[in-house]
Protein backbone atom coordinates (compact mmCIF):
# COMPACT_ATOMS: atom_id res chain seq x y z
CA UNK A 1 0.00 0.00 0.00
CA UNK A 2 1.37 3.32 -0.96
CA UNK A 3 1.15 5.41 2.43
CA UNK A 4 3.93 8.27 0.77
CA UNK A 5 5.97 9.01 -1.44
CA UNK A 6 8.60 6.97 -0.25
CA UNK A 7 6.62 3.78 -1.19
CA UNK A 8 6.65 4.74 -5.06
CA UNK A 9 9.43 2.42 -6.69
CA UNK A 10 10.31 5.21 -9.00
CA UNK A 11 10.97 6.98 -5.98
CA UNK A 12 13.16 4.70 -4.38
CA UNK A 13 15.22 3.87 -7.78
CA UNK A 14 15.27 7.33 -8.64
CA UNK A 15 16.92 8.17 -5.63
CA UNK A 16 19.29 5.69 -5.28
CA UNK A 17 20.60 6.33 -8.31
CA UNK A 18 20.88 10.24 -7.58
CA UNK A 19 23.32 8.91 -5.01
CA UNK A 20 25.25 7.65 -7.34
CA UNK A 21 25.60 10.00 -9.76
CA UNK A 22 26.95 12.29 -6.91
CA UNK A 23 29.30 9.87 -5.86
CA UNK A 24 30.35 8.77 -9.77
CA UNK A 25 31.05 12.59 -10.48
CA UNK A 26 33.33 12.80 -7.62
CA UNK A 27 35.19 10.89 -9.79
CA UNK A 28 35.12 13.46 -13.01
CA UNK A 29 37.86 16.26 -13.50
CA UNK A 30 38.04 18.90 -10.98
CA UNK A 31 37.65 21.41 -14.18
CA UNK A 32 33.89 20.03 -14.85
CA UNK A 33 32.72 20.54 -10.90
CA UNK A 34 31.33 24.01 -12.11
CA UNK A 35 29.76 22.39 -15.42
CA UNK A 36 28.75 18.95 -16.39
CA UNK A 37 28.84 17.91 -12.93
CA UNK A 38 27.19 21.01 -11.54
CA UNK A 39 24.32 19.66 -14.08
CA UNK A 40 24.42 16.05 -13.62
CA UNK A 41 23.62 16.26 -9.88
CA UNK A 42 20.94 18.74 -10.15
CA UNK A 43 19.37 16.75 -12.88
CA UNK A 44 19.71 13.71 -11.23
CA UNK A 45 18.33 14.65 -8.12
CA UNK A 46 15.46 16.68 -9.58
CA UNK A 47 13.62 13.53 -10.14
CA UNK A 48 13.43 12.04 -6.73
CA UNK A 49 12.82 15.60 -5.72
CA UNK A 50 9.69 15.81 -8.22
CA UNK A 51 8.43 12.65 -7.36
CA UNK A 52 8.42 14.14 -3.52
CA UNK A 53 6.97 17.71 -4.14
CA UNK A 54 4.00 16.24 -6.70
CA UNK A 55 3.01 13.24 -4.26
CA UNK A 56 2.47 16.12 -1.79
CA UNK A 57 -0.02 17.39 -4.16
CA UNK A 58 -1.94 14.54 -5.47
CA UNK A 59 -5.34 15.98 -4.20
CA UNK A 60 -5.15 17.52 -7.88
CA UNK A 61 -4.06 14.77 -10.55
CA UNK A 62 -3.12 17.53 -12.84
CA UNK A 63 -0.65 18.98 -10.54
CA UNK A 64 0.78 15.21 -9.42
CA UNK A 65 1.19 14.74 -12.98
CA UNK A 66 3.13 17.49 -14.04
CA UNK A 67 5.36 16.93 -11.27
CA UNK A 68 5.80 13.98 -13.00
CA UNK A 69 6.09 14.60 -15.99
CA UNK A 70 9.05 17.34 -14.61
CA UNK A 71 10.72 14.17 -13.53
CA UNK A 72 10.52 12.66 -16.58
CA UNK A 73 12.09 15.47 -18.27
CA UNK A 74 14.94 15.15 -16.07
CA UNK A 75 15.24 11.37 -16.51
CA UNK A 76 15.93 12.25 -20.06
CA UNK A 77 18.23 15.27 -19.25
CA UNK A 78 20.31 12.85 -17.64
CA UNK A 79 19.97 10.34 -21.06
CA UNK A 80 21.61 13.57 -22.80
CA UNK A 81 24.14 14.23 -19.88
CA UNK A 82 25.94 10.67 -19.77
CA UNK A 83 26.07 9.97 -23.73
CA UNK A 84 27.98 13.48 -23.41
CA UNK A 85 29.95 12.10 -20.72
CA UNK A 86 30.67 9.10 -22.99
CA UNK A 87 31.40 10.86 -25.83
CA UNK A 88 34.27 13.40 -24.47
CA UNK A 89 35.70 10.47 -22.68
CA UNK A 90 35.03 10.77 -19.14
CA UNK A 91 32.75 8.36 -19.19
CA UNK A 92 33.32 4.72 -19.45
CA UNK A 93 30.88 2.55 -22.38
CA UNK A 94 30.13 0.43 -19.39
CA UNK A 95 29.01 2.98 -16.80
CA UNK A 96 27.28 5.03 -19.73
CA UNK A 97 25.10 2.04 -20.83
CA UNK A 98 24.13 1.09 -17.11
CA UNK A 99 23.12 4.39 -16.56
CA UNK A 100 21.31 5.12 -19.77
CA UNK A 101 19.40 1.49 -19.14
CA UNK A 102 18.35 2.87 -15.80
CA UNK A 103 17.20 6.15 -16.69
CA UNK A 104 15.54 4.71 -19.17
CA UNK A 105 13.66 2.14 -16.87
CA UNK A 106 12.36 5.14 -14.63
CA UNK A 107 10.77 7.75 -17.85
CA UNK A 108 8.54 4.36 -18.46
CA UNK A 109 8.25 3.89 -14.56
CA UNK A 110 7.04 7.50 -14.89
CA UNK A 111 5.22 7.32 -17.92
CA UNK A 112 3.49 4.61 -16.47
CA UNK A 113 2.67 6.00 -13.12
CA UNK A 114 0.96 9.31 -14.99
CA UNK A 115 -1.14 6.82 -16.82
CA UNK A 116 -2.10 5.11 -14.29
CA UNK A 117 -2.81 7.74 -11.70
CA UNK A 118 -6.65 9.27 -11.03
Amino acid sequence: MIQNYEDLEVFKRSYRLSVGIYELSKEMPREEIYGIVSQMRRAALSIPLNIAEGYGKRESTAEFKRFLSMAKGSADEMKVLVDFCKDVGIMTEGTHNRLKDNYDEIGRMLYGLMQRWH
